[in-house]
């Protein structure tokens, strides 16, 4: 497989950003003002990757009418939250620096709505490497990982597969690259297991953001 990738494409929670102790932190605060039970830290940990109304329906049997209110409750608490409960991975700035630098086209694709992402991006002074941050809906429209690297592909204006990367920490980062037909990048370091990664295909498996850099130029 070639490395000369052009286009990288990041999600962003677990890959970019870890903002475990923020996700989590909501999702209590969220269960406790609906009066139902916060279960236990291994469920809660998966919380840590998939969109909000998959999780809140998945893990907490909510239906779909429960499941919007949580989810508003959730957003309440996370928008003050999410860039001071959130830190950048080591390296992380090092990295984009460097693609940039290198000329590589760099894009944000998550299932995080962008009014959030955004001031997260902005907040730990990256959004300046991006040339674009492809975003869930705000409507909160189920909207597929695939179709959101799609999007990303699209506002780089890469229209070369073979020379475009998704670099992500969860199977549905994997899974929508696969989808799409680019390759991708398993970040070990993030929120999924090196069995996660292997088994939805991971093309490459890193450790640390900076082997990131190792595998495009």
């Amino acid at each position: 497989m070639s490395k000369n990738f052009r286009t990288v494409l990041f999600d962003l929670d677990g890959t970019l950003t870890d903002s475990s102790a923020s996700i989590l932190n909501c999702v209590r605060y969220a269960l406790e003002k609906m009066n139902l039970e916060i279960p236990d830290e291994t469920v809660l940990k998966k919380f840590l990757g998939p969109p909000l109304d998959y999780s809140y329906e998945k893990f907490c049997g909510m239906n779909a009418e429960q499941v919007r209110e949580t989810v508003t409750l959730h957003r309440e608490r996370y928008k003050e939250y999410c860039v001071t409960e959130n830190s950048l991975y080591d390296d992380v700035y090092g990295v984009l620096e460097r693609l940039y630098g290198e000329g590589v086209r760099l894009a944000v694709a998550t299932s995080k709505p962008e009014k959030f992402s955004v001031p997260i991006l902005e907040g730990f002074g990256i959004k300046k490497f991006f040339t674009a941050v492809c975003c869930a809906p705000a409507n909160g429209a189920d909207v597929s990982k695939a179709a959101v690297i799609g999007n990303a592909l699209a506002a780089c204006g890469e229209d070369d597969l073979s020379r475009a990367v998704m670099v992500g920490d969860r199977f549905y980062d994997i899974e929508g690259a696969k989808t799409v037909g680019i390759a991708s990048i398993g970040a070990l370091y993030g929120y999924g297991s090196r069995s996660e990664l292997e088994q939805y295909g991971a093309d490459y498996i890193v450790t640390s953001p900076g082997e990131i850099v190792k595998i495009i130029l």
